[in-house]
């Protein structure tokens, strides 16, 4: 597959990359109290329901670079069946789940749904975990629009 647009030679592409690059690079959400496998989880599983090979790959590997095991990175599609996951990632991913598919569900994440999220996060959490469902989602769509491929060399924190 071949990409319709190339993020380095389009200025105005190349700009918007290298401002989200700025953002999804910056410490705030990675040094929040956000656990990072956590961060990494959830990025994969946006990534997968949104079908952005490219950023599959790269979460997949920055997961593990983090110290997820091959079992739980494999599970994440099924994470509703599957029971390597603590309750509190499981509401992690309702709620990255709900907030990818916005479309799908009238009125979008639900109160009980939220409120799972915030038995098992504090607000700066919460926030953080906003974030990281927001920026997945905004790559998702620029990827998968411009049929950005998965070429498989990318290497755990290439891009910050």
């Amino acid at each position: 597959m071949d990409a319709r647009l190339d993020y380095s030679s389009n200025p105005v592409m190349a700009k918007l990359v290298k401002h989200l690059v700025s953002i999804s690079a910056s410490k705030v959400v990675h040094d929040s109290a956000l656990p990072v496998t956590t961060q990494e989880l959830v990025s994969l599983r946006v990534s997968q329901i949104n079908g952005c090979a490219a950023c599959i790959d790269m979460h997949t590997k920055d997961a593990a670079h983090a110290g997820e095991t091959s079992v739980r990175l494999n599970l994440v599609a099924a994470w509703r069946e599957a029971t390597v996951f603590t309750d509190a990632e499981r509401a992690a991913f309702e709620l990255a789940e709900q907030g990818t598919r916005i479309a799908d569900a009238a009125g979008g994440v639900t109160d009980e749904v939220w409120a799972n999220a915030a038995k098992h996060y504090d607000e700066d959490q919460l926030a953080a975990l906003v974030g990281v469902i927001a920026l997945m989602n905004t790559w998702n769509r620029l990827n998968v629009i411009t049929r950005q491929p998965a070429t498989g060399d990318y290497q755990p924190g290439q891009w910050g």
